[in-house]
């Protein structure tokens, strides 16, 4: 069966490196994964940060196992009302600042941020747009163009018009968003540039600049949000509410999903002049809503958000280690800078081979990326970490 899928793998399945890691799944469970030689695989990745509450939660399970038995795909969005999307409507409103009051469902973080983009640019009347540099808000070609690296974007030009660059963190570079921005999407922490938190009253300040020019800020909470921080939304730490969310990743329990929020007289654009001015098939999907629904209802109910920071101080009590120069980040949202991007590959192969799963970031080559489930135990925190100073120490 492994070699047979591993043939498939190679032979017809697209790529995205020319070197991927080949891991035959056969199961996953809680924290760890499975391969088909019965080895077990710590996984201190949770899919990128998806599976929020690890691999078959069972509460994720009968969920979709309930809206198995009644119906799937019925009708494109926004047509029908079917009860496990409406409901997860609501909750994800209710767990949101007052100014979000609608939601708008989709296939994936990247179609969300496309949405965000068209819908700012609906309300304001204008069509800037500013991204920060060294971003990563998706693939798409909307996605595509906010990315705030040159090199990544090699043979895919033109780009989408009228995006500009600041630099994040940079107070300087906030004047830079004027009159005729539109708006202005950051991740609330960089992912791909290494994990940056935002500094200390920087995205207020951004805030308070879109008010002054008529700007909207879309804050990209789709590797952060749905408890990574310790809070269900990133930006709840920073005490700032923006105009758009998006979101993704961790909200699906392990399934499809993406979503984006606002003011419901912003969202209403969406139905007129044109009519259907963003439309997807199989976004709000009941079945993928089923399980979305179950991972938010587990992880307000479970008391899990009070116990991320302190599973975060164990991370930083027990990787200490002359080769790791810093752990950026915050709760299990973590990166571990290493001395060297040699050094951040090795741990990273090495720790495999001993039953681990870390993974690199986009752009910041020296980092390990760490996003267990956010329900992993205290237990597996002390064994994988063990496994990280090992490898360190023979590499």
């Amino acid at each position: 069966m492994k070699k047979k899928i591993l043939e498939n793998f190679n032979n017809f399945q697209a790529k995205t490196t020319p070197n991927p890691l080949r891991l035959a799944v056969k199961k996953a469970k809680g924290s760890y994964i499975t391969d088909f030689d019965n080895k077990k695989y710590l996984d201190f990745v949770a899919g990128i940060s998806a599976c929020a509450l690890g691999h078959c939660h069972p509460k994720i399970i009968k969920a979709i196992k309930d809206q198995l038995e009644k119906h799937l795909h019925v009708m494109v969005y926004g047509e029908f009302a079917q009860k496990s999307t409406t409901d997860l409507a609501k909750e994800i409103i209710n767990l949101l600042p007052k100014n979000h009051e609608s939601i708008y469902f989709t296939n994936s973080g990247t179609e969300a941020i496309e949405g965000a983009i068209k819908l700012v640019k609906k309300v304001t009347k204008k069509s800037k747009i500013i991204a920060a540099k060294n971003s990563y808000h998706g693939s798409t070609y909307g996605s595509l163009s906010l990315l705030g690296r040159k090199k990544q974007k090699t043979g895919y030009y033109p780009m989408m018009p009228n995006v500009r660059f600041i630099k994040f963190n940079s107070i300087a570079d906030i004047n830079k968003i004027d009159k005729k921005t539109a708006g202005v999407v950051l991740e609330t922490i960089q992912g791909g540039a290494g994990f940056i938190l935002p500094k200390p009253g920087y995205l207020k300040k951004i805030k308070e600049q879109c008010e002054k020019v008529g700007a909207l800020l879309i804050l990209d909470e789709i590797q952060p949000g749905f408890g990574r921080t310790g809070h269900f939304f990133a930006f709840e730490n920073y005490n700032i509410s923006p105009d758009v969310i998006v979101m993704g990743k961790g909200m699906g329990g392990g399934l499809p999903i993406g979503a984006f929020t606002s003011k419901k007289i912003h969202m209403k654009l969406f139905e007129k002049n044109p009519r259907l001015g963003h439309i997807t098939t199989f976004g709000g999907n009941p079945l993928v809503a089923a399980a979305s629904l179950a991972t938010i209802k587990e992880i307000a109910n479970s008391k899990l958000l009070y116990k991320i920071s302190k599973k975060e101080n164990l991370f930083r009590k027990y990787l200490v280690h002359n080769k790791i120069k810093k752990i950026n980040g915050k709760g299990l949202m973590l990166a571990l800078i290493l001395e060297s991007k040699e050094i951040a590959n090795k741990l990273i192969t090495e720790s495999i081979k001993e039953g681990l799963l870390l993974f690199w970031l986009l752009w910041e080559k020296k980092a390990v990326r760490i996003s267990p489930p956010l329900n992993i135990k205290k237990k597996e925190i002390k064994i994988g970490c063990d496994i990280i100073i090992k490898v360190l120490d023979r590499i």
